[in-house]
């Protein structure tokens, strides 16, 4: 059976690219379709289709970009006879549709589009123009959400919210994580040199780990003040648009804060092993970054509503904090410092890449 993998655009690095890996080794001889490709080196052994979007000066304004995906994705070329379609989908790559054809889809949720959605939990949501907008995407995105074959999310946070927005029901797989290959390095500190080398060696002990994209939702610097409010110093590590926010707050803290920017897998898993705690306050859909700081046998604390929480051995591997006050979230901190060191093959094996594989290939019915 010949299938095409579809996913909304790839970067050079995040969470939803990680699951297209996977999907991609789980059915090698599978296209890949997107709206453009950022990173062309991820799947060079393959082929992989870009939509006219890529050609224009819309792929680096995603903003502008959103309301046209829709109509873009309903005119996908029919290059083959392709059997079936998996979407990774957290926006609106599930209303694909190849022209004169009707090709069983079957869609891989990472979240119904917060933007429409959810626009409580992503701020890019609460702009006028995206308000104004919002009730007329819903109603398209809740009748193409109808054509899909079977839908799966990957938490069941973002299970019940399928069925709220899009009125289906979903199966939940959780999304592969690279815990076998955190695990095979006891010191992941040996595999990096020069600067990043010379950071680690210079960072306090223990410290406060944080690491996302520096995005307003992610709340890195609840990160910095729960430190600061636990008497310990912090490590923020990631890259994107708040980095001048996050070093303006790191500033005031009364604690030493470092902020690691673009920082190698290596480095980030490096972190994780040398970290007293990681700490993740944000609603998320699910949160593979969690289950990454686990593998690297670092107990975590997380906010107590989404779905990372369901990627958390409570009182074993990791603490959820009550609310996600500064307060709340110093307490978490100090509790999670105080557990017994925990077996991290066990506490991340329902996570393996292999499950996911085995159970997404069943998803499809692919063998």
């Amino acid at each position: 059976m010949t299938g095409l993998l579809v996913h909304e655009w790839i970067e050079a690095s995040g969470g939803a690219e990680q699951v297209l890996e996977a999907m991609a080794r789980a059915f090698p001889d599978a296209d890949i379709q997107c709206l453009w490709d950022d990173a062309p080196q991820r799947f060079a052994d393959r082929r992989v289709f870009e939509t006219w979007l890529a050609r224009t000066p819309l792929r680096r304004h995603k903003a502008l970009a959103l309301p046209v995906t829709t109509g873009v994705w309903r005119r996908l070329p029919s290059r083959e006879d392709y059997d079936w379609m998996l979407i990774s989908s957290h926006l609106f790559a599930h209303h694909a549709r190849m022209v004169g054809r009707d090709v069983p889809k079957f869609v891989y949720a990472h979240t119904p589009a917060r933007y429409i959605w959810n626009p409580e939990l992503d701020e890019r949501g609460e702009k006028k123009i995206v308000k104004a907008v919002a009730p007329l995407f819903r109603r398209l995105d809740r009748r193409r959400a109808q054509e899909a074959t079977a839908i799966a999310a990957n938490s069941a946070f973002v299970q019940a919210r399928i069925a709220q927005a899009w009125e289906r029901d979903a199966v939940v797989i959780h999304p592969p994580v690279a815990v076998d290959r955190i695990r095979a390095q006891a010191d992941w500190r040996n595999t990096v040199t020069g600067d990043e080398r010379r950071a680690l060696d210079d960072l306090p002990t223990p410290f406060v780990l944080g690491a996302s994209r520096f995005i307003p939702y992610k709340r890195l610097d609840l990160v910095i003040r729960a430190a600061e409010r636990a008497g310990l110093p912090a490590v923020i590590a990631g890259r994107g648009p708040e980095e001048p926010h996050l070093r303006a707050v790191a500033a005031e803290a009364r604690v030493p804060v470092r902020i690691v920017v673009s920082p190698s897998d290596a480095m980030l898993y490096a972190l994780m092993q040398q970290a007293g705690v990681f700490v993740f306050p944000p609603v998320e859909d699910f949160g593979i970054v969690l289950v990454e700081a686990q593998a690297a046998g670092t107990p975590v604390v997380a906010g107590p509503v989404g779905g990372q929480i369901e990627a958390i051995e409570p009182g074993v591997s990791g603490v959820i904090a009550a609310t996600t006050d500064v307060a709340d979230l110093a307490v978490a901190i100090e509790t999670a410092l105080g557990l017994p060191r925990f077996d991290a093959a066990s506490a991340t094996a329902r996570f393996r890449e292999e499950r996911f594989a085995d159970a997404i290939r069943a998803f499809v019915g692919v063998r």
